[in-house]
């Protein structure tokens, strides 16, 4: 792809979650898709029509496998992040040059137990509650930038 066609394509409009447990760290969760040891929150897109929010809930659910939680903030503004070049015309079949995200801090309001990763679509092959500032350094580097807005942004509800 060349970059006049990459200035033609979309961002992807997408959510994303800061599920925060009692202790003030956030779920994180490995990738299925992806050998990097990399972490990252819950996210995915909204469908056409959907509310941010209620989209936000039916990721929860679908990745995680509970939705059991609250909205306790949001960032006002949508964050974007471009694709690397090597992804390009790969992901989400090519129609997107990377994802614009609205991202929201949540309480979660069930148990570990309720957390089930083998959901009907599989995202994570495993989770950890993890400290939100150390997020950012486990995340691939794509997506680095959202990250450490999103642990700025939400350092406050954090431990």
């Amino acid at each position: 792809m060349n970059d006049a066609e990459i200035d033609l394509l979309p961002y992807r409009p997408c959510v994303g979650v800061a599920l925060f447990n009692p202790l003030g760290q956030v779920f994180v969760g490995q990738r299925i898709d992806t050998t990097q040891e990399a972490w990252q929150m819950p996210q995915g897109g909204i469908d056409p029509g959907e509310d941010p929010v209620a989209a936000a809930f039916r990721e929860l659910q679908e990745e995680i496998g509970t939705a059991a939680a609250e909205v306790i903030e949001d960032i006002p503004e949508w964050l974007t992040y471009d694709l690397p070049p090597e992804l390009l015309g790969k992901v989400w079949r090519g129609r997107y040059r990377g994802q614009t995200q609205k991202w929201y801090a949540m309480r979660f309001l069930g148990e570990d137990a309720d957390i089930n990763l083998e959901t009907h679509h599989p995202e994570f092959h495993s989770w950890r509650w993890m400290r939100l500032s150390e997020l950012p350094a486990q995340i691939v580097p794509f997506k680095r930038g959202i990250y450490e807005e999103v642990a700025r942004r939400f350092a406050h509800l954090a431990t």
